[in-house]
């Protein structure tokens, strides 16, 4: 079992930037991907960012590329999201997930998750 806690969100201005972060307890860290997907009211569940085990690879959803930077410190055993120039249609809840299988943009391929935290952008 890997136990996923992510803290950071909040309510911000249009423009602004929030970091969030997902602190990992459990099994070893490194042996997973690890990714963060976003839900807002009323829509389904959507890929934001995913880094691999190492922190060498990642990719982005194109709504959010070259504005959100995801990074990973293995020996503190936490994923970060860095977001810059946010914008209302970013608001929604984010999750982290880790994934020991490949890396993918799937849901359905992730097998631990955490509660989420909230972030709101207002215009």
């Amino acid at each position: 079992q890997v136990q996923l806690v992510e803290s950071g969100g909040g309510l911000v201005q249009a423009g602004g930037s929030l970091r969030l972060s997902c602190a990992a307890s459990g099994r070893t860290f490194s042996n997973y991907h690890m990714a963060w997907f976003r839900q807002a009211p009323g829509k389904e569940r959507e890929f934001v960012a995913v880094i691999n085990w190492s922190g060498g690879r990642t990719y982005y959803a194109d709504s959010v590329k070259g504005r959100f930077t995801i990074s990973r410190d293995n020996a503190k055993n936490t994923v970060y999201l860095q977001m810059n120039s946010l914008k209302p249609e970013d608001t929604a809840v984010y999750y982290c997930a880790a994934s020991s299988k490949s890396l993918t943009l799937v849901v359905a391929t992730y097998d631990y998750w955490g509660q989420g935290t909230q972030v709101t952008i207002s215009s």
